[in-house]
Formats: structure tokens, sequence, C-alpha cells
């Protein structure tokens, strides 16, 4: 299987990503049994979601949170993306507090 490649932009600084990327974490862990690697401004991820084996890694830059993760094939892939970029940009709106953000993952 071959990888897919993503890139969020943000606006916050980068101690602010991470708490707010954090908390998308422990939402797949709890909701899917995802695993979460920290590693300084990055992390590893593994588990299924929704069915699928998800294996991916990403940093936090100053810009974007930019990774690439296991591409699910042709039939899936424009819905594995949109996923990703509706839940990192939910949680990465500025306009939202980090409150709101744990609140708004369902």
């Amino acid at each position: 299987m071959g990888m897919m490649k993503f890139d969020i932009p943000h606006s916050l600084p980068k101690d602010e990503v991470k708490k707010r990327v954090e908390q998308l974490l422990q939402y797949w862990g709890t909701k899917y049994g995802v695993k979460a690697d920290w590693q300084g401004e990055g992390a590893r991820i593994a588990g299924k979601v929704m069915g699928i084996q998800l294996d991916a890694s990403f940093k936090i830059t100053d810009k974007a949170v930019e990774g690439e993760g296991t591409d699910p094939g042709m039939l899936l892939r424009s819905q594995a993306k949109s996923y990703l970029q509706k839940k990192f940009g939910s949680v990465l709106d500025p306009s939202k507090t980090l409150d709101q953000v744990k609140g708004s993952l369902d």
C-alpha cells in the first residue's frame, strides 16, 4: 500500500497546536483504539479507524501540520483526506478555545 500526504495549515502558536492535536489523538484513542507516540514536535499514530488500518506520522511546523499516512486505496482516498482535513481543521480553528475543541470532536 502506498502513502498519502496531508498538509493542514494553521495560524496558531506551535504549543497551542500540539495541545489541540493531543485532544484529537485522545479522541481517536478512545473511539478507535489508535495509539500515538509523540516525538518532539510530531507523532506516529497506528490503529484502525472505521475498519481501515491507519499508520501515519506528522510534524507540527510554524504554519501547518504536515504528514503522511497509509493510503487506503483509490475508493477511500478522498474520504480519508476529507476526514483528516475536517478533524484537523476543526481542532486548529483559531476562533475556538481549547475547551470548545474538546467538546466538538464527535
